[in-house]
C-alpha cells in the first residue's frame, strides 16, 4: 500500500515575513511549527511521508506551494499561519468556491480544527472559507491554519514559547492522524520490573583500607570461595 503523502506549507518566508509584532515574525513561528509537526508525524504515525513547502528561511511564491503538492500528488495540503488584526484565537479555512471534493475537505477540515482548538486551549473563531490561492490551486483536500494573533498580546506571549509551538505542532499531528485514519506507531515494548532477571550479591565485608580488602580475598579464596573486590565510592 502507497504510503499518505502529507504536504505542509509553513507561510511566508524569505522577504515576507508576514505579519510582525511584539517582536515576533511569521515566518518564524510558521517554519518551526511545520517542522515540529513533520517530526511528530514521522515519529508517531505509520505509512505517512511529510513534504515542506519550505524547510529553511526561503521565499516561496503561492502558485510554487501549490504546484510542489501537486506535482507530488499529495493526498492533503495544511497551510500554517499566524493571524495577525486584533483578533484573539484559533480560525481555519477551506476553498469557498464549489468543487467535487469539498464535502471531504470540509470532514477533514473539521476535525483538524475541532482538535487543535481542544489542545491548545485557543479561542475558537470559527471554521471558514475564502478564496486562497494555496486553497485554490492545490488538486487534494487542502485546508489553511490561523495560529493565534500575532498583534495580540497574550496569544503572542502564548507564541513566544518553544513548549507552545510544539503544542500546536503536535496538536496538527494528532488532527490529521484523526482526520485521515493514520495508524499509530507500535510503541517499543518495555520489560516490567517484575520480569526483569534478578541477580543476588553476598558481601562479606566492607573496607576503608584495600590491604583488608585484599586479605579478606584471600582468605576467601583460601576456603575455595570466589570472590572479588568491587570499588565503590562515595
Amino acid at each position: 500500500m502507497a504510503d499518505f503523502i502529507q504536504v505542509i506549507d509553513p507561510g511566508h518566508g524569505g522577504h515576507d515575513p508576514g505579519a510582525v509584532a511584539n517582536g515576533l515574525r511569521e515566518k518564524d513561528l510558521t517554519l518551526k511549527i511545520a517542522l515540529y509537526t513533520r517530526d511528530y508525524i514521522h515519529e508517531l504515525y505509520e505509512g505517512v511521508k511529510v513534504y515542506l513547502t519550505r524547510d529553511k528561511d526561503v521565499f516561496v511564491s503561492l502558485s510554487e506551494r501549490a504546484d510542489f503538492a501537486n506535482r507530488l500528488g499529495a493526498d492533503h495540503f495544511c497551510s500554517i499561519h499566524i493571524n495577525a488584526g486584533g483578533g484573539e484565537g484559533f480560525e481555519s479555512y477551506i476553498y469557498n468556491g464549489s468543487y467535487p471534493s469539498k464535502p471531504k475537505t470540509q470532514a477533514l477540515r473539521n476535525v483538524l480544527h475541532d482538535t487543535i482548538v481542544a489542545e491548545t486551549k485557543f479561542v475558537n473563531r470559527g471554521k471558514k472559507e475564502a478564496n486562497l490561492a494555496v486553497l485554490r490551486e492545490t488538486k487534494m483536500p487542502a485546508v489553511l491554519t490561523e495560529n493565534g494573533f500575532i498583534d495580540n498580546k497574550d496569544d503572542a506571549d502564548f507564541l513566544k514559547s518553544d513548549d507552545n509551538l510544539r503544542k500546536i505542532a503536535l496538536a496538527h499531528a494528532h488532527g490529521l492522524a484523526k482526520a485521515h485514519g493514520w495508524k499509530p506507531k507500535a510503541k517499543p515494548a518495555t520489560k516490567s520490573p517484575t520480569s526483569r532477571k534478578v541477580f543476588y550479591r553476598v558481601v562479606a565485608g566492607s573496607f576503608a583500607d584495600r590491604k583488608n580488602a585484599e586479605k579478606r580475598v584471600r582468605e576467601l579464596k583460601a576456603k575455595g570461595i570466589e570472590s572479588f573486590i568491587d570499588e565503590y565510592r562515595e
